[in-house]
């Protein structure tokens, strides 16, 4: 008997069966007939398609690493070109003395530089550094000059006007003072703690945001989550001012004004990304965390203030949340509130951007409760 007769065999035998029976019989035909095929020809009758997807998933591994790999760049030219380029930019320097004394630094000086002002004596040029006028000055005398300086607005601008009133002394042969107007507290005469504050600031917008959502998800907490983020910015703020105050001694100003100033600057944060995240969600809050990481924190200008940035990076920095944030607190901590209106416009501006949005998502969640109620 041949192979075909034995493999037709049963199939009429059981041809009667149920359907059981004629599948276990189909399989052993297509089974056999296979292997016929890679006995006569020496290789199997077909290939196994590819995986599904496979390409698919190849090329969005490799869009992942280039991305990402873009993102390490972008990061080290955010946080590295500002240092790079950091100096004084146009930053307002008072001098005072002989005119033809005065002429001669303001020749010497580089304008790009420096923008000098002339100002009658020593003490209507402290003045000025306190109404925030110039960010320093020197005062030429015939024995010396006086260098005054204001380290809480900017400890690297300080440093440069302490090098230029040096330098003009060793010229003219005379001795340089240096004269501190506006300083940090005196256990941090370097503001560390200014320049640490970044992190936390930016954090203290992203993270109550973040977890409320993972604790409380969905439109019905929207208005919950809203309250939790304002208190939030008060009781961290409350905290972040007291570190300030009493652990590291930046800070010798008045509590209650540099806690709310702080306080308003996490909420400038916060309620953007509330705001995005109840409308577009993770999307549109991983979008604006991105935005201030790269942007934000590198050009905030808390290390080093507004004037050692390029112009446009520090006009740039002090527009978005954190930068106004650092330099209202600059205004509230150190200078009485002298130069605060500006960042607090910019810190409102953030604030009611974001509870408009919120507002709206609260809209829409209403709407739709009202469209399930009435169906």
């Amino acid at each position: 008997m041949s192979t075909s007769d034995a493999t037709a065999a049963p199939t009429e035998t059981t041809g009667n069966t149920g359907n059981t029976g004629t599948t276990e019989v189909t399989g052993t035909a297509d089974v056999t007939a296979a292997t016929a095929a890679t006995a006569a020809t020496g290789t199997t009758a077909a290939t196994p398609p590819p995986a599904p997807g496979g390409t698919k998933g190849t090329r969005r591994i490799a869009a992942v690493v280039v991305g990402l790999a873009a993102a390490i760049t972008l990061l080290l030219c955010a946080f590295g070109l500002p240092s790079a380029h950091g100096g004084p930019h146009h930053a307002p320097l008072g001098v005072s003395g002989p005119r033809q004394a005065v002429a001669g630094v303001r020749e010497r000086l580089p304008q790009e530089q420096w923008d000098v002002k002339t100002y009658a004596n020593a003490h209507a040029l402290t003045e000025a550094i306190h109404d925030r006028d110039v960010v320093g000055g020197l005062a030429l005398g015939a024995d010396g000059v006086d260098v005054y300086t204001a380290s809480a607005g900017g400890q690297q601008i300080s440093t440069a006007i302490s090098g230029l009133g040096t330098g003009l002394a060793d010229q003219r042969h005379v001795k340089a003072t240096t004269h501190e107007v506006v300083g940090f507290g005196a256990d941090d005469p370097h503001g560390t703690g200014l320049g640490a504050l970044a992190l936390p600031l930016m954090f203290g917008g992203i993270l109550p945001v973040l977890i409320l959502a993972l604790v409380a998800p969905g439109a019905a907490t929207l208005r919950a989550r809203l309250g939790g983020v304002i208190a939030f910015a008060l009781v961290a703020a409350a905290g972040v001012t007291a570190v300030l105050h009493f652990a590291t001694g930046t800070i010798d100003g008045e509590y209650a004004r540099t806690w709310l100033g702080l306080a308003f600057g996490m909420l400038a944060l916060g309620l953007p990304f509330l705001g995005l995240q109840s409308l577009f969600g993770q999307r549109g809050f991983l979008g604006l965390a991105v935005a201030m990481m790269f942007l934000g924190n590198p050009l905030s200008g808390l290390a080093t203030g507004p004037y050692w940035l390029p112009d446009g990076w520090s006009t740039l920095g002090r527009l978005l949340p954190m930068g106004a944030a650092g330099s209202l607190l600059r205004a509230d901590a150190f200078f009485d509130g002298t130069g605060a209106g500006a960042p607090l416009a910019v810190l409102g501006t953030w604030s009611a951007a974001g509870l408009a949005m919120v507002l709206v998502a609260l809209r829409r969640a209403g709407r739709g409760e009202e469209a399930r109620v009435g169906g």
